[in-house]
């Protein structure tokens, strides 16, 4: 009789841990990333408290959401990619949250304490084709930023042809989503919402948008484009 109990429990105890394992492999797709950088990398044009705050908080919040978003759903595990292709179809608090994570864990990488300048090589030589000069892509690029109504982001992007347009998206959307008036691949991201500069910058977007330009991380945003374009 003991033997047998013990049998069961074993099964039992076997049976829990292959379904936490199932679970935890599920979550492992989706990973909040550590900041490549720390807090007060990026001064003095990103303040380190700003950035605390919207990583740990803003940032781990869309996280945490849009697990409970997908968690015991048949959406749970699929790449958040093809989830955006298919957004318009899901949850209004999904497309938010995974949209928020995705967005924000881009942005943190297009940043670097290191950044700044001008780009080179096969990217440059793109954005000149496309926009003329890289001082017409910055004014464009600038100027959606400085437009976009409310919150939101910028996007430089590559369209199914290999060439780059400048493109902004409300709230937490981006130009993979079925919803975006342009679909794109994004090789750089800015956020315009307010909490990612009214700390420093209050309602100086402008101000903001120009300190970006000192950080951006060109060599990242280079082999997206390298990426997006095979």
């Amino acid at each position: 009789m003991m033997k047998n109990m013990t049998i069961v429990i074993m099964a039992c105890c076997m049976a829990l841990a292959l379904k936490t394992a199932v679970v935890n492999a599920q979550e492992s797709v989706y990973v909040f990333e550590p900041l490549p950088h720390a807090f007060d990398a990026l001064e003095p044009h990103i303040d380190a408290q700003t950035m605390e705050i919207h990583y740990s908080r803003h940032h781990r919040g869309y996280f945490n959401n849009m697990l409970n978003a997908l968690r015991g759903t048949e959406l749970d595990g699929q790449s958040l990619e093809s989830l955006f292709a298919k957004i318009s179809k899901l949850p209004v608090e999904l497309r938010n949250n995974a949209g928020g994570h995705w967005n924000h864990t881009m942005f943190w990488n297009m940043m670097s304490p290191h950044g700044g300048g001008k780009p080179t090589g096969d990217l440059a030589k793109a954005i000149d084709s496309s926009f003329g000069s890289f001082e017409a892509f910055k004014q464009q690029f600038s100027q959606a930023a400085g437009t976009r109504f409310g919150s939101g982001w910028v996007w430089l992007c590559v369209d199914t042809e290999g060439m780059l347009f400048v493109s902004s998206t409300a709230n937490q959307d981006n130009p993979l989503m079925d919803v975006a008036s342009t679909r794109g691949t994004p090789i750089l991201a800015l956020d315009v919402w307010e909490h990612a500069y009214y700390l420093k910058y209050q309602n100086k977007r402008g101000s903001y948008v120009d300190a970006f330009w000192k950080v951006v991380n060109w060599p990242e945003v280079a082999r997206r484009y390298s990426t997006a374009k095979t």
